[in-house]
């Protein structure tokens, strides 16, 4: 017993003596890396200090150790404003160094380019720039960077193309380019990216066609390219993005018609394809199994034939744009009773028929098309409902059912400040416009001789966003700046019509200025508002940019168009946006249409014009002049 008793005693302990040699080995391993791993390699802090210099990032201090989590390198960030972040790993097997894997610079107007020494960085995971006011091109050297994961670069002053290089980011999860000046052809080697889940290209000058290998990119789970000009017609092979969240395809200067194979895409829940190019007409794609939808938006798409009835089964569809198309028939009753839906917009078809009763919480336009309208209707009561004009064909007040009045005497002027109180300019009164508008109204004036109507939300914005009064935030210092402080605005479509007008020949006046967007140095300054311009139902301003043509922000323009001839008594102005401009600068309710003031004067009365009448007048007695002798 002694002896088996010594025996276990000695196992006993060589095992714990081997535990215990074990443990210290392993406590001293640690301590020694915990100490070591403290710091960032040197090489490292180097590359940053050159990057520094080319991003004009001036607040780094480099006394105190860049991976030390210490200001000025980690800095508690502002949600969706400012992040200023550098983040290191320290505990790289094998390794006695920190090494940067992370560095978001966001929202801090830095003036400077993209650093090439960013490839020195071999470690790096991410690297977000977005809302800066940096300059220059995508340095090729980034295409050694295979570890970056997410590259963030919106809100810029970015040109030149894409470099093919970028392909060679093999684990590139996330691409966001957009809100810059990029350009070229986006390069067939990103089809490549075999980890890409977003792809951000919005609001930049792409050109050619989309690549046929983007078929490849099947763990796409957002797209976005509004507001480009890429060339070529929606490419089938969408359809075989299966794992697809969001697509966007919003005036990106493809033409259509809209893939069937749309509707093999189940995973979608945002939907958004506006302004196509072309004139081929094709019906609605096949829509009842995309049951995930939230936003459903086809607007402007050369869509023809009759609206489905089974969109009923889309139980989470907030919002409904189908306008701006070919349809016609009827409206079905089932869409009256989608308990989801909070917006409908059927704008400017050809659609007949009665209007469904709609719940109380839904917006709803339904103007332009050729819906019957009894006067007096209950419907016409309801301010969610939108029925100002029953059709495209005429622009004659007369034909709204909804409306009720007389003219009184034929006028041969017209003047509102939009969005602003009543004022006298140059001698002039301006009517007051300060009426608050909607997602889908129409509002006629206390003087009973114009309105204005309003489509759309804007969709990107918080609360889906209807604030449709603009913030100004420009000093103005023109000397009629009454008619420009405010302005009216709408995300869409916004309509004036001036009725009661005395047929003849008109100059329409339409001022604007640029108050939303600031003028610095900010990336809020980086923001362009594009849409276009519409006189009697005719194109008269593509692309029209206010700030581009008045020479800046805070600066009035005023465009003039002569030789309007009103013909049924009725003026119609007409502002659209067609899916240009940014859409998120200085925040995401600054784009649309925008206008400051109109005025309208007959050309018979201009000062120094001569009417048709007094010409003939003249005319003849030069006739009966001649012929005397």
């Amino acid at each position: 017993m002694t002896e088996l008793h010594f025996f276990l005693v000695n196992i006993k302990m060589n095992t714990f003596s081997q535990f215990l040699f074990l443990s210290l080995t392993f406590i001293w391993f640690i301590s020694i890396t915990a100490f070591a791993a403290t710091t960032i390699h040197p090489d490292e802090k180097k590359a940053l200090e050159d990057i520094a210099k080319s991003l004009g990032k001036k607040d780094w201090n480099f006394d105190i150790d860049p991976c030390s989590s210490k200001p000025n390198w980690v800095t508690p960030p502002i949600p969706k404003v400012l992040d200023n972040n550098v983040t290191c790993d320290c505990s790289v097997a094998g390794d006695n160094f920190c090494h940067v894997i992370w560095i978001s610079l966001k929202g801090q107007n830095l003036q400077g380019t993209l650093p090439p020494a960013l490839n020195k960085l071999r470690y790096l995971q991410m690297i977000d720039l977005a809302r800066n006011n940096l300059n220059g091109t995508i340095p090729k050297e980034w295409g050694s960077l295979t570890n970056i994961r997410k590259l963030a670069l919106l809100a810029n002053r970015l040109t030149g193309p894409i470099p093919v290089e970028i392909a060679n980011i093999s684990h590139l999860q996330e691409l966001e380019l957009y809100n810059n000046h990029f350009s070229g052809n986006l390069p067939p080697e990103l089809g490549h990216l075999t980890q890409i889940r977003t792809m951000r290209l919005s609001s930049n000058n792409f050109t050619g066609e989309l690549p046929v290998t983007f078929a490849k990119l099947t763990t796409l789970i957002e797209f976005r390219i509004e507001d480009n000009q890429f060339s070529g017609k929606i490419p089938d092979y969408i359809q075989n993005w299966k794992s697809i969240n969001k697509v966007m395809i919003q005036g990106s200067g493809l033409s259509g018609p809209i893939p069937s194979g749309i509707s093999l895409l189940r995973n979608l829940n945002d939907l958004r394809i506006s302004d196509l190019n072309g004139s081929e007409y094709a019906p609605l794609p096949q829509l009842n199994n995309l049951t995930l939808l939230s936003n459903l938006i086809l607007r402007n798409c050369n869509i023809n034939g009759t609206l489905p009835e089974n969109l009923k089964t889309m139980k989470s569809l907030k919002i409904l744009d189908l306008s701006f198309n070919n349809l016609s028939g009827t409206i079905p009753r089932t869409y009256a009773d989608m308990k989801s839906v909070k917006y409908i917009f059927l704008t400017g078809n050809l659609l007949t028929g009665s209007v469904p009763a709609w719940k109380k919480n839904v917006s709803v336009d339904l103007s332009y098309n050729n819906l019957s309208i009894s006067q007096g209707s209950r419907i016409c009561q309801d301010e969610n409902v939108n029925l100002f004009s029953t059709s495209w064909a005429r622009n004659d007040i007369g034909t709204t059912s909804c409306l009720s009045f007389q003219c009184p005497k034929p006028s041969n002027s017209l003047y509102i400040n939009c969005g602003g109180n009543q004022t006298r300019v140059n001698g002039k009164s301006y009517d007051g416009d300060s009426d608050s508008s909607g997602p889908a109204k129409f509002h006629a004036s206390p003087t009973g001789n114009w309105t204005f109507s309003t489509t759309g939300i804007f969709i990107e914005s918080g609360n889906l966003g209807e604030n449709y009064s603009p913030q100004n935030i420009s000093k103005l210092t023109m000397e009629d700046a009454e008619l420009y402080t405010n302005a009216r605005v709408s995300p869409i479509s916004l309509t004036y019509y001036g009725f009661c007008l005395a047929n003849g020949s008109y100059t329409v006046n339409l001022h604007f200025a640029e108050i939303m967007i600031p003028d610095d140095q900010s990336y809020g300054s980086l923001g362009r508002r594009i849409f276009d311009i519409y006189l009697q139902g005719k194109s008269v301003q593509k692309d029209f940019n206010i700030a581009k043509e008045a020479g800046g922000v805070g600066k009035k323009i005023i465009k003039q168009f002569n030789d309007v001839v009103v013909t049924s008594n009725t003026l119609e102005i007409r502002l659209y946006w067609a899916g240009k401009g940014t859409q998120s600068l200085p925040n995401k309710s600054v784009y649309g249409p925008l206008i400051s003031a109109i005025s309208v004067e007959s050309s018979d009365s201009a000062p120094g014009s001569i009417s048709a009448g007094a010409v003939i007048g003249i005319m003849v007695a030069a006739t009966i002049i001649m012929l005397s002798f």
